[in-house]
């Protein structure tokens, strides 16, 4: 009968580790005050907040169920080893070292969690893409890039919501809005935040050369009502007519708002709502978020000058590589994180980019 006494023992560890980083103590508190919330009869009353109760709810709770699965499932693991070393009883071997598995990934799930230092990380996120230097070529990497963070989304289970898209020229788009709604959807794809360099022979060349493109990610949390004020007079609107589904109503009336903030040059889009009203307070709150974010990067980065920090990798500057000609790599130029499958990356495969990204994120913090 194979020893898995080191193996247990790692994950008992592990799982200690994650009771500090998952403030379970806490976590116990704070859903017990809001079990009393949730069974408020009026809570409903005001549905901004209900949404804001019960989403917390929810995550302070799934975080302590598989918190507490994962001791439960250990407790059983060291029971069953226990009893299958006292009576050498090797056919035990396959179920045990099946489970101590279960539990390394589920911990590796959790302890992802740990790399969310950020405030607004737990956030949705505003995502933007811009095709720049490259014409038609940059235009098809945007939509390439769209598609791409669409593909990675989906496999999270989360949810997208496309607020405006400009086609290109000739193919492609030359910009996209869209939100990525789920936990930690901000956090993850701050990862993405910057200049996205394709190489690749030109499918719109006819002389079959080698072309670079760039396109730019910019990201931001989506925040409720940000306390910020803005001067009216610096905010541009345009309004055009919603495109999608919508019927009569797409068809028929300019509802769509686009926001410029011109200080900044910020830009907000909505055309989720039917009347042009509902988009501006959205596209105005969406707005709001980016300013605020745009704020606090500044901060950050005044702050790090003070301390002597090198500079991080910021908007606009290149931070991954995707080359298809003459080989096969995608690389991050910040934390040398690569892959040799280029297919799997462009159809949402960022899993172990943006993990790489947290962990250097993390080390440039110390």
């Amino acid at each position: 009968m194979r020893d898995f006494t080191s193996d247990l023992r790692e994950l008992a560890t592990r799982i200690a580790e994650s009771h500090e980083y998952l403030h379970i103590d806490q976590t116990r508190a704070r859903i017990s005050e809001l079990e009393i919330e949730v069974s408020r009869p009026d809570l409903w009353d005001d549905q901004e907040v209900a949404k804001r109760v019960t989403g917390e709810y929810s995550n302070l709770r799934a975080d302590l169920d598989a918190y507490e699965a994962m001791r439960a499932e250990l407790d059983d693991l060291d029971v069953l080893h226990e009893m299958a070393r006292e009576i050498d009883d090797s056919s035990q071997e396959a179920d045990i070292a099946a489970g101590i598995a279960h539990v390394a990934a589920e911990l590796g799930i959790l302890e992802m969690r740990s790399l969310f230092t950020g405030e607004h990380d737990g956030a949705d996120a505003i995502v933007q893409i811009n095709a720049k230097d490259g014409g038609v070529d940059a235009q098809d990497w945007a939509e390439l890039l769209m598609r791409m963070f669409t593909r990675w989304a989906e496999r999270k289970g989360f949810v997208v919501d496309v607020d405006d898209v400009s086609p290109g020229t000739e193919a492609g788009i030359m910009s996209a809005e869209f939100t990525i709604k789920g936990r930690y959807a901000y956090g993850l794809m701050t990862s993405e935040r910057g200049t996205h360099r394709l190489v690749r022979i030109s499918p719109f060349d006819n002389q079959g050369r080698r072309q670079t493109s760039f396109a730019s990610v910019q990201v931001w949390p989506v925040m409720d009502a940000p306390d910020l004020e803005v001067n009216e007079s610096e905010i541009r609107m345009e309004v055009f007519r919603a495109s999608g589904a919508g019927g009569q109503h797409v068809n028929k009336t300019s509802s769509a708002v686009r926001l410029i903030h011109e200080p900044t040059g910020a830009v907000a889009t909505s055309q989720e709502e039917r009347s042009q009203l509902q988009n501006r307070e959205k596209a105005l709150t969406r707005l709001k978020a980016m300013i605020v974010a745009k704020i606090e990067e500044e901060h950050q980065n005044e702050k790090d000058r003070i301390a002597g920090k090198p500079a991080q990798v910021g908007w606009g500057s290149q931070i991954r590589s995707y080359v298809l000609q003459p080989y096969q790599m995608v690389k991050d130029i910040r934390t040398e994180v690569e892959s040799g499958n280029v297919a799997a990356v462009l159809d949402g495969d960022l899993d172990s980019f943006m993990e790489g990204f947290l962990r250097w994120r993390r080390g440039q913090a110390e």
